[in-house]
Formats: structure tokens, C-alpha cells, sequence
């Protein structure tokens, strides 16, 4: 399937099929292809996962993160990572996917993800990724799409059932609730060593801890519900499933054939094959379903749910009329009886509520209100009373939320003591805080009470993974483990890593434990954490991650890790978080060529900024020799204006001859070539170069090669100028820093009617 047409005109594909066939990564990497894009995930986690990848190829400061309680925009971002409900879809984007579209049937979500099939699209480009049951509803609703359906890149099997003493290593064991979860960990703490626990109600920040310490090898087993079939990404070789029945809000009911498949689906990575099974004393599936299975052959869908978009929030009568409005196709169903819109029905009968919802103002921001989720899965009585007081507060006199009314909520939660169920109860408390903080209109000081929550999450997160630790994983089996996997001891350096953690409380003493904090820490660090020795070591504080290494470019270093003791989940995630790092620091130091003054260039001016950046600021006017003629005098006036000279030799950036910037291009340039090349002094005009280093490397350090000398780019054109007035050699020797019988090759190679530089 070839997403370009050759007209320019916007396009829309359907990517349809099973799990494990490359879907969401073909998507990610189509959207960085365009100038701008949005995706959107059906998890939070998975937003998360998907940014740390799109972030490590284009740094922090090109993507923005947004999701319920998460909202990372950074001043221009040209990618957008959401969960599908929080795409900000009146944003206009080049490009535009939604994952996981079969979800379009979901009793409580499907409405949304309906809602994008039918209306969100791209500027070029639209891809719809998910279900191969999806087809018929694809074909009819977006006639124009093309689809297409891809096969598994493994084999998916069927193994019948498995007791818990033969589950082989690297196994998933799914049940659909906590208590479930709970005595399957348990149980293979006793006889297995222990396992990792993810439930759906877990934040990123915990979930990753305890994958981490599952993909690290510290245990074979994950004891997960069904929020790992949604993408997230792990190495597991067989899926048994210990229950076939979950409660999906309203009621009770089996998971049907191609739910059953969507899990059965993380097991197998790439071309690792997969295994299925059903966990005694469950009977095996029937043959016709664990058929069903592994060809990847299910029932279409035949009705997905649909809700207006065209809301009338002229009344409280018109706006609930409008959400039972009738469906425009018959192959849509009326999603009735969603949360915001039961939470709408009960606040609408509260007298003091309708008191203060009269205009379309009030009535749009309670139906905003209405849309917090309970998180919290309360009563919906209680979730309404906390919407009542939300809303009559933002009614009020003041128009926002009272900092002493968020305090007296948040600060029990403040509470990292507790068995697990009370750590997960605050967390879901303060998602919810979260949520309405990222509200900007609701309340003062956002950013002090968003960054309150977080901490609060963060801290709660660490305090329940050391809780599942205790609780799930055998410290006997943990530590024999660890030490065959690595060999002996964790290392001086993973003990100087941890030594400052060394006076936590008591219960975080556990080495690991303590690592994952400080990975997690590292991973969420803002910019400014981190820095560059002059040797391409990345540090935090004095301690070295990572060094430099040559990437696919001069402008996309790789790093390679210099801590060896982790584990891989943890090496990917510092690997992933550092790369974002240099992504971002290579945009800071070109910024000056990335000015919006440049936007306005013609073609030629363009042309001549691209090869400033791949120069790092610094190309010879031979080189660029067909741009520097065409420029036309708009172009010269706002090259000028942003800081770019273009001279008779060189055309440079000033600001990137600044010392700061030089130190960072020289290590681009060193990084680039394998650290062979050293560094000038930083009060340099010029040097002898080195024969094992080409003229386009000093070049793009900001030292061209003339007459066999490396000059700064600035000081080539006042020497020109001064060759050109008939200077003396020691005149333009004192203004190189060389001495007089060096100054003939260079007089040559910039004399009016000879010019010449190299590189």
C-alpha cells in the first residue's frame, strides 16, 4: 500500500488486521514523514510508550503528550500523541491515525472512536489502524478508504490447558479483576519464584516499574488484566488465560472470540511465535474458538455506537435531546447510557444545579464538567456529588475552583502508606485531581497544582511497586536470579547509582527498587537535568549515562549506553528518554536557522537554510553556489534580519560562531567521525587541521579549510576583506594567529580573482 497519491490529494487508508503485524509502527513512522501529525491510542500507557519512541527520534520539543491527566505541549510541536479521546481534532495536521478503530463497538467509548472514523482526518493523510472485523463498517462509512490487511509477522498457537506448575517462563497470565490478580500472584510467589502484576488502573510510572522488572528477567511471570491487549509492547511467549469472563461495567459476560484473540495476541513478538491457553482447572478453549484464533478469522461487526457531535446547549432540555438524537445510518447504534451522560441526566435534577445553568455558557461548561471521569469507579451518586461542587464552584462569584477546597482533597492523599488496594484507591483519587487541574480555566496557579498531583502520583507509583515487590516476588528467588543473569554483583557503578538513594525510607532500601526510581526519575527529568562533557558524555550530575556515537547523520547522534548492569526494559527507557534529549539539544543549538523570520524564503533562500543545517551553520559559497545567485532580495533582507551573513566565501550564521555553540558543533563533528578529531582552543581563530579529518567535518565545526589552514568562518571574510585591500602578510598573519610564511596559501585562496576554500 503506497499512502501517496501522485495529485497531492488527501488520502485515507484502513490498516486492518491481526495483532503482531506491525500496524501502530507503520503508522508512527508514516506520520514522521510529514511536516505535522496527530495519533491517536487507545491507552494512556500506550500514548506514553508511543511518545517515548516518536520523542527519541525528534526530541521533546517537537511532540507534544496529551492525554486525561497528562498534558505535555511544548511552545510548537509538530506531532501530536493522544489518547483518542483527547485528540485535539480541531487542529489541522498533515497526517492523522487512530488506533485500535474497532473499539468504535465499545459500550462506554465507542461513540468516540466512531466519531474520529467518520470525521477525523488529516490535511494529506489518514490511516485507521485496528480489527479486521471492522471492514464492512470501514467500507461503508469511508468509501474512499483503501484497505488493506497484512499477515501476523508470527504464528499464533493454541497449547489447550496449562496447570501452574507447567507454565513455561516468559508467560502472561490474564484474569479480568484485581482480587483475581492478586491470588495468581500470590500463588506463583509460592511456587515460581513470583511475578509482575499490571492492572489498568496502574500509572505509567508503576506499570513501567513492573514491566521493567519483568522484561529485566527478575521474574518470568506477568499476572496482567486486559489492559495488556491493547499494543503494549513486552516480550511474552504464551498468554494463559486463567478467567474467560470479566464485568464490563453493567454486567457480567464471556469475552468474545476476537476479545479473546486481541489478548491471546501479545504473546509472540515480531517473528517470535506465540502460545495460547486456558489455565487449569479451566478446560481448554473449544476447538472452533482456539481455531478461530489462530487463523484470525472472526465475526465482522455489523452496528457501532454513534452520539451526536452537534450538541445544542441552548437549554438543558435541548442539549439532552441532542444526545439522543437518532443515528444518520442504520449500521450506527445510539450510544445511550454513557457515563457523562448519566452524570448529565442526575445533575440536571439538581435544583441549585439548573439554577445556574440558564445560557449556553454555564450548559456547555456543565456538560464539560459532566465529561471528569470517575476514575475513582464510585457509586455515581458520589461521583456526582464531587461534579455538583465542581460545578457550582465555577458558577460561584469566582469563577474558579477554591485552592483550599482542591488542598483539603488532596492532601490526604499525600499518603504513601498502606496496603495495595489503598495505594491504588489515592491514585485513582488523584488522577481525577489531575484531570481538573489540567483545566486551566478552573483553577489558579495550574501549573502548581498539576505539578502537586504528579508528585502525589509519583510517589503513591513508587510506593505500590515496592508494595507488589514485597507482596508478589520472593527477595530469595529475586536475588538468585539477578545474580545469575548478571554474572556476580550489580557493579561499582550501579552501587554509586544507588548510593544516593541510600537514606529513602526503610522499605525502599531493595536495590532494585531503588534503580527503577532512579530510571523512572531520569525518564521524566526535565531538559535541564541533563549535560554534555567535553569528551560526548551524557551526565546527570557528575555521573555518566551515555557517550555520543555517529547516527544516520551529523544531526542524529546516537548514544550508546555506558551503564551495563540494567535491565532492558530499564536500558530502553533510558535509551529512548536520552536520545529524545539529543534530539532536543541539537534543535536548541540550530534554532537561529529555524527562525520565523525565515519562513517567508523563496526557494532558493530555503535551499541555501537546508544546507546551513546539514552544515551546522557554516557553508562555503562554492558549494552553494546556484542558491547564492538566485537569492532575490526579500531573501537576502530576512537572512540578514535572523542572523545569517552571506559573504564572498562563506555563508554563516553568526550566532552559531558564538563559543557555546562551536563547543556543541565540534561535538557533532567528533561524534560523527568517532571522537579522531580534537577540539580547537575556545579562544581560536584559526589552527592547522588534521590530514585524518575531511575539510567538510572543520566546515561544519565552524572552520573552513583555506589555503590549508581551518579559519573561522567570520574571520575568512574580514581576512578577505583585508586581501583584497592589498594587506601585508604580517597584518593578516596577526589577524589569523599564524605566522607570516604560512599567510602566501591562504592570500591565494582568497584573492578577488582566485577564490577558493575547500571542504
Amino acid at each position: 500500500m503506497d499512502p501517496r497519491r501522485a495529485d497531492g490529494a488527501q488520502s485515507i487508508f484502513a490498516q486492518l488486521g491481526p495483532t503482531n503485524t506491525g500496524k501502530t509502527h507503520r503508522a508512527v513512522e508514516r506520520m514522521l514523514q510529514h511536516q505535522t501529525g496527530m495519533i491517536g491510542l487507545p491507552l494512556r500507557l500506550l500514548a506514553r510508550e508511543v511518545y517515548d519512541r516518536v520523542t527519541a527520534r525528534v526530541g521533546e520539543g517537537a511532540v507534544a503528550l496529551v492525554t486525561g491527566e497528562e498534558k505535555r505541549v511544548p511552545p510548537q510541536p509538530r506531532y501530536w500523541v493522544c489518547t483518542v479521546e483527547a485528540m485535539p481534532v480541531e487542529r489541522e495536521v498533515d497526517f492523522v491515525a487512530v488506533d485500535e478503530i474497532q473499539l468504535c463497538g465499545h459500550g462506554e467509548r465507542g461513540h468516540v472512536f466512531t466519531d474520529r472514523l467518520l470525521h477525523g482526518r488529516g490535511l494529506r493523510e489518514t490511516w485507521f489502524l485496528g480489527a479486521d472485523t471492522m471492514r464492512p463498517m470501514v467500507e461503508r462509512l469511508v468509501p474512499t478508504a483503501v484497505l488493506d490487511g497484512r499477515p501476523r509477522l508470527s504464528r499464533l498457537l493454541g497449547t489447550g490447558a496449562l496447570p501452574l506448575r507447567g507454565l513455561p517462563p516468559r508467560t502472561a497470565v490474564v484474569a479480568f479483576s484485581a482480587g483475581a490478580v492478586y491470588g495468581l500472584a500470590e500463588r506463583l510467589r509460592v511456587r515460581r519464584g513470583g511475578a509482575a502484576v499490571v492492572l489498568g488502573a496502574l500509572s505509567p510510572r508503576a506499570r513501567n516499574a513492573q514491566v521493567a522488572l519483568y522484561q529485566a528477567g527478575e521474574v518470568d511471570y506477568l499476572v496482567a488484566t486486559d489492559a495488556i491487549g491493547m499494543g503494549l509492547n513486552m516480550d511474552v511467549d504464551c498468554v494463559a488465560f486463567a478467567e474467560l469472563c470479566k464485568f464490563d461495567g453493567r454486567q457480567m459476560r464471556p469475552l468474545d472470540d476476537a476479545e479473546l484473540a486481541q489478548i491471546a495476541g501479545r504473546a509472540g513478538r515480531h517473528h517470535n511465535d506465540g502460545r495460547f491457553a486456558t489455565l487449569a482447572p479451566l478446560p481448554p478453549l473449544p476447538a472452533a474458538v482456539s481455531h478461530a484464533i489462530e487463523d484470525h478469522r472472526f465475526p465482522v461487526q455489523r452496528r457501532i455506537l454513534w452520539r451526536s457531535r452537534d450538541l445544542d446547549t441552548s437549554s438543558l432540555d435541548a442539549l439532552m435531546a441532542s444526545l439522543q438524537q437518532r443515528p444518520p445510518a442504520a449500521c450506527l447504534e445510539l450510544q445511550d447510557g454513557a457515563e457523562d451522560a448519566r452524570a448529565l441526566v442526575r445533575l440536571s435534577q439538581d435544583s441549585e444545579v439548573t439554577a445556574r445553568a440558564r445560557d449556553a455558557e454555564s450548559i456547555g461548561l456543565l456538560w464539560e464538567v459532566c465529561q471528569i471521569p470517575d476514575y475513582r469507579q464510585l457509586q455515581l451518586d458520589d461521583h456526582f456529588q464531587l461534579l455538583r461542587a465542581v460545578f457550582l464552584q465555577l458558577r460561584g462569584p469566582r469563577q474558579r475552583l477554591a485552592d483550599d477546597w482542591i488542598a483539603h482533597h488532596v492532601d490526604h492523599l499525600d499518603n504513601a502508606h498502606g496496603d495495595i488496594d489503598t495505594l491504588l484507591a489515592r491514585m485513582a483519587f488523584i488522577r481525577t485531581w489531575t484531570y481538573i487541574t489540567h483545566h486551566t480555566r478552573w483553577v489558579d496557579d495550574a501549573r502548581a497544582w498539576q505539578e502537586r498531583a504528579r508528585a502525589i502520583e509519583d510517589r503513591l507509583s513508587d510506593a505500590l511497586h515496592a508494595q507488589l515487590v514485597a507482596r508478589f516476588v520472593d527477595p530469595t528467588s529475586r536475588r538468585t536470579r539477578s545474580r545469575d543473569r548478571r554474572g556476580g554483583s550489580l557493579g561499582e557503578q550501579l552501587r554509586a547509582v544507588v548510593s544516593p538513594l541510600a537514606e529513602a525510607r526503610e522499605e525502599d532500601t531493595d536495590q532494585g527498587a531503588a534503580v527503577a526510581r532512579w530510571i523512572e526519575g531520569l525518564v521524566e527529568a526535565a531538559h535541564e537535568r541533563f549535560r554534555l562533557d567535553e569528551t560526548g558524555r551524557l551526565l546527570d550530575g557528575d555521573r555518566a549515562l551515555a557517550r555520543l556515537t555517529a547516527g544516520v547523520d551529523r544531526l542524529r547522534p546516537e548514544i550508546t549506553l555506558l551503564l551495563d548492569d540494567l535491565g532492558a526494559g530499564q536500558r530502553l527507557r533510558l535509551q529512548r528518554r536520552l536520545l529524545a534529549w539529543t534530539r532536543d539539544w541539537v534543535a536548541q543549538l540550530l534554532a537561529p536557522l529555524r527562525d520565523e523570520r525565515l519562513v517567508s524564503l523563496g526557494p532558493a533562500g530555503r535551499g541555501l537554510v537546508y544546507q546551513l543545517e546539514q552544515g551546522l551553520g557554516t557553508v562555503l559559497v562554492a558549494r552553494a553556489a546556484e542558491q547564492v545567485r538566485e537569492l532575490q532580495p526579500h531573501d537576502r533582507s530576512a537572512l540578514g534580519r535572523s542572523g545569517v551573513r552571506v559573504g564572498r566565501h562563506v555563508v554563516f550564521s553568526a550566532k552559531l560562531l558564538q563559543p557555546r555553540a562551536l563547543r556543541e558543533r565540534t561535538l557533532l563533528c567528533q561524534a560523527e567521525i568517532g571522537w579522531r578529531l580534537d577540539r580547537p582552543r575556545a579562544d581560536a581563530v584559526s589552527f592547522l587541521p588534521s590530514a585524518e579529518v575531511s575539510d567538510a567535518s572543520y566546515a561544519a565545526m565552524g572552520f573552513p579549510v583555506v589555503g590549508g589552514r581551518a579559519i573561522r568562518a567570520d574571520v575568512v571574510e574580514s581576512v578577505a576583506v583585508h586581501v583584497a585591500a592589498g594587506a601585508g602578510a604580517a597584518e593578516i598573519a596577526r589577524r589569523l594567529g599564524c605566522y607570516p610564511d604560512e599567510v602566501e596559501p591562504i592570500r591565494r585562496a582568497l584573492a578577488p580573482s582566485r577564490r577558493r576554500a575547500r571542504g
